[in-house]
């Protein structure tokens, strides 16, 4: 049984595209820019061939051992869903809906009215920085705290003690019926912490909803070939689990590769595409600006990368890439509009430089084209 295991690093961006400018992302290179301020140690992933990528700004192999290069995104956008969106066979011709100066107020006033109570902040800011910001008077007042970025995102913030997770993710389900149409963002998303004041700290129990993808991924086209998908990490949330035909909803690096391990382990293997999303690197080190961190996280999964190609069988193939950037170096605390970096690995797979992609789906095509599936034709194989 041919599989794929398709491991998304969540915002580790390879150096900024030529309209990073237009975002205001200009100097971004989440890898360069985090190896040049800590000289992380990564042998395995350079052994692929990491650091040959085109301006990679890595240390370089002689001989890789996976074919390497990087993809360019035709959505013009640096969120999350559309990044996965494209890697998985659908190029958005409008992104999704951002909001720089907080949502309007007509769109706040129904939310109110809906959830049955006032809101806080409205307004661009960081996770970490705003619920410190508000959440004395959250806890106070019980009112949620309401915040977006650069990216397509209504974001909902509250105190596991003072509002329920039921609670949380039903205020989060109305911002989903209404964010949709003209006013559509990418996803919605719950952000519940605990903590007292001056020690707030957010919980692994966030929740993100996406709305339905707009036409036909790979992931469609494995079910309709009777094959099945496991999506581990937040896939299932990102694809409104269309085309997700198992879940391993982890929450974390550690847990997301070991849920990967045990799929690959499997004696009688299930599942065609093992999809998984690392969030870390994106949720814990990018936005907070933490490039210490993003590294110790980027060494910790090289560490285990051994674990991974060994689990491979003979006509399985390993695509490692991201989905964006979220350069931890520079001001921003938001997302960057960068490459992102390629590495496919398989036992017969030819080692050789794939060059720049056009965009991410020739990802798309390179699964297609290895699980030999009928009637999808999105994006160039790169097998």
């Amino acid at each position: 049984m041919k599989r794929v295991c398709l491991v998304v690093l969540d915002s580790v961006g390879i150096g900024e595209l030529p309209d990073a400018h237009l975002f205001g992302d200009t100097g971004s290179h989440t890898l360069g820019n985090v190896f040049e301020a800590t000289k992380m140690s990564l042998p395995n992933l350079f052994k692929m061939g990491l650091g040959n990528i085109e301006d990679a700004k890595l240390v370089k192999e002689a001989e890789p051992t996976a074919a390497y290069g990087r993809c360019a995104e035709k959505t013009f956008a640096k969120d999350t869903t559309c990044g996965h969106w494209e890697m998985a066979g659908i190029i958005m011709d409008t992104p999704f809906k951002t909001f720089p100066d907080g949502f309007p107020d007509e769109i706040i006033g129904e939310y109110e009215k809906r959830i049955g109570r006032k809101i806080l902040a409205n307004t661009v800011a960081s996770g970490t920085e705003i619920i410190n910001e508000y959440g004395d008077e959250h806890v106070r007042t019980g009112f949620p705290i309401i915040y977006t970025s650069a990216d397509s995102v209504f974001q909902v913030a509250a105190h596991e003690e003072v509002v329920p997770l039921s609670e949380l993710y039903k205020f989060c389900e109305i911002a989903r019926e209404m964010l949709v149409g003209d006013d559509c963002v990418g996803r919605v998303i719950a952000r519940p912490f605990v903590g007292e004041s001056g020690n707030f700290k957010r919980t692994e129990h966030r929740k993100d909803y996406a709305i339905a993808p707009t036409a036909k991924t790979v992931l469609n086209a494995i079910e309709e070939n009777g094959k099945s998908t496991l999506g581990v990490g937040k896939i299932e949330d990102i694809f409104c689990r269309s085309g997700v035909t198992h879940i391993n909803h982890t929450t974390n690096n550690i847990d997301g590769i070991n849920a990967t391990l045990a799929a690959l382990k499997e004696s009688e293997p299930v599942d065609s595409l093992i999809f998984t999303n690392l969030v870390d690197f994106d949720m814990l080190y990018g936005h907070r600006n933490d490039p210490v961190g993003y590294a110790k996280a980027l060494e910790y999964f090289d560490l285990r990368l051994p674990e991974i190609i060994d689990a491979l069988g003979e006509d399985d193939i390993l695509i490692i890439t991201a989905d964006h950037g979220c350069d931890p170096t520079t001001p921003s605390t938001d997302h960057s509009r960068e490459y992102i970096p390629v590495l496919l690995y398989g036992k017969n797979v030819l080692p050789k430089n794939l060059g720049t992609r056009e965009s991410f789906t020739d990802i798309a095509a390179t699964i297609a084209t290895h699980l030999e599936l009928k009637d999808f034709s999105i994006g160039k194989s790169m097998l």
